[in-house]
């Protein structure tokens, strides 16, 4: 791995892999919430995060897990943590978000294909949403994935991005 602006550079031999969140020292998430650049794009981080937080955190997220059988994950690459992500359900939408550390941003398509794939191979899922705050301003690899803007939307008193991307076969 090699610094690059910031992001390390992680190669194609880099193994992705989806755990349980409760399978993370409480610390690294702790440390990856507080870092300012991810707070840039998550307009819904008001709070500042402790240890309770982190606790409170990862038992709702396993909470989604017992009550849809889906939900997010702690992601590694190569087994070290590198962010969270995976799917929650909204209603009747499930609604893929992925928030990385600053320095594995680069694996972010690398990580939704993955995810899209695990979608496409559970058929209650006939199509993701993402929800993108406006300070996101790349969204090409989105669109290469065939995901397609739907409008604005408020949630939570904010404003996103809402795109969809059918995982019907």
């Amino acid at each position: 791995m090699t610094a690059n602006d910031g992001q390390m550079e992680f190669p194609m031999s880099t193994k992705i892999i989806f755990t349980q969140l409760s399978e993370v020292e409480p610390g690294d998430i702790l440390a990856h919430m507080c870092d300012p650049k991810v707070a840039e794009h998550m307009p819904l981080l008001t709070s500042n995060w402790d240890m309770n937080a982190v606790s409170k955190f990862v038992a709702t997220k396993e909470e989604c897990w017992k009550r849809d059988g889906l939900g997010h994950w702690a992601i590694l690459a190569d087994e070290d943590y590198i962010g969270w992500g995976g799917f929650q359900r909204e209603g009747d939408e499930w609604d893929f978000g992925l928030v990385l550390k600053p320095d594995a941003f680069g694996l972010g398509i690398r990580i939704t294909r993955k995810a899209i794939d695990f979608a496409l191979a559970d058929e209650r899922i006939p199509f993701v949403t993402f929800l993108l705050p406006p300070s996101r301003k790349n969204l090409g690899a989105l669109e290469r994935l065939g995901a397609q803007f739907v409008n604005k939307i408020s949630y939570d008193g904010s404003v996103f991005l809402k795109y969809r991307l059918n995982t019907e076969r």
